[in-house]
């Protein structure tokens, strides 16, 4: 075998159709793209149609099978709906990244029930929705991959993301229990831990005195990440070689939660 089959063999996805929720920029669009790359048909999905389409513009433009979904993760009827258009189509999906989310930067005491609410909307409810809406497919064609982009915030979190934290912590759960659930039935579930990433997302602390600095200090590969840095970690997770990684959370943060 060659190294061009062993790769392809190994990491392609030819036949499979992969949801990214969340990706019509950063991180998402990062993963959609590295996904196509490898073979997927990839469905961009944000709130905004007007994004998605931009995004799976771009990504046609590079030769990837795509098409946009814009829908509401935290609704769940919206999910199904969105579902039943992508069947109707012939879009079924067995590859699931539950990536869309939202933030808040306040202090846990200044949160209100609103604000803390709408994080959980969408972290939790959305990979709720739409894992519970996307498996029984997956289960009955006997493959699926499930990844949830959590955060190293899960883990070890700083000032002002309490409820960023909690979501994140529970989409890493949420992983795990779908892994033990479903790996009979040829569904593998794991979650990323992302560091801090440069993207519109953190432009907030991309701002902030003295966090370049922090990053330079703390960070043992002494950057940010970019999405790019993200998105072969998710690649490697939904293909062939990593069929045997189940209810795992990677971290992917230059060394951050190995620095004591």
């Amino acid at each position: 075998m060659n190294k061009t089959s062993y790769l392809h063999q190994t990491f392609g996805l030819d036949g499979r159709t992969a949801l990214v929720t969340g990706s019509a920029r950063g991180i998402g669009l990062s993963i959609a793209t590295a996904l196509g790359n490898a073979g997927a048909r990839v469905i961009i999905n944000d709130l905004r149609s007007a994004a998605c389409d931009e995004a799976v513009a771009g990504l046609q433009a590079q030769g990837i099978d795509a098409r946009g979904a814009s829908f509401d993760v935290s609704d769940h009827a919206a999910v199904q709906a969105a579902h039943q258009q992508l069947l109707a189509e012939h879009w079924d999906v067995d590859i699931l990244i539950n990536n869309a989310g939202n933030q808040n930067r306040k202090p846990l005491i200044e949160t209100t029930p609103v604000e803390w609410q709408q994080l959980m909307n969408v972290h939790v409810n959305g990979s709720f929705n739409c894992s519970q809406i996307f498996i029984p497919g997956m289960r009955n064609r006997g493959f699926g991959r499930v990844v949830m982009t959590s955060s190293i915030s899960a883990e070890a979190t700083m000032p002002n993301i309490a409820a960023y934290s909690t979501a994140k912590a529970a989409m890493a759960a949420m992983a795990r229990a779908i892994a033990v659930e479903y790996g009979p039935h040829g569904v593998t579930a794991n979650a990323i831990a992302p560091g801090f990433v440069r993207t519109e997302f953190t432009v907030g602390l991309q701002e902030r005195e003295g966090f370049e600095h922090y990053l330079q200090e703390s960070v043992p590969c002494g950057r940010w990440a970019l999405p790019e840095d993200i998105a072969p970690v998710v690649l490697f997770l939904v293909s062939p070689a990593a069929r045997f990684v189940n209810g795992q959370t990677l971290a992917i943060d230059g060394g951050l939660l190995a620095r004591a």
